[in-house]
């Protein structure tokens, strides 16, 4: 069973993603704002971590960034959610670090099929 790791602050909506993800089977945490996220993810190991761009106390690039120096996490694979869809905006996140980017609003099946891709890369 694949483990991941949500950050979302809207709590409507991390609730909806856990929901729709755990139906899958995924084995989920949840975080509702970066410096949670980035605390979940130095102590354990995940198969994806999906986070939210704009969250309080550290922005989900902020996360990316302080992760990516880490020898042990530079290889864990980050997707973005983001409101902020602008070319620039991915081109930021992209060169962050982060290896996949859906903007929101994006339908629960959406986000099912491309964690399902993302999971099998590689396999």
């Amino acid at each position: 069973m694949a483990k991941l790791l949500l950050a979302e602050d809207e709590e409507v909506l991390r609730m909806l993603i856990v929901d729709t993800l755990e139906d899958e089977g995924y084995e989920i945490d949840e975080a509702c704002d970066g410096q949670e996220a980035y605390e979940f993810i130095c102590e354990k190991e995940y198969d994806l971590i999906i986070l939210d761009f704009m969250m309080p106390v550290m922005t989900g690039l902020e996360v990316i960034e302080k992760i990516r120096v880490i020898p042990s996490k530079q290889d864990v694979k980050v997707m973005m959610l983001s409101a902020k869809n602008q070319q620039s905006d991915q081109e930021q996140v992209l060169n962050a670090g982060a290896n996949y980017f859906i903007s929101k609003p994006f339908s629960p099946l959406e986000l099912v099929k491309r964690v399902e891709e993302i999971l099998s890369e590689g396999k």
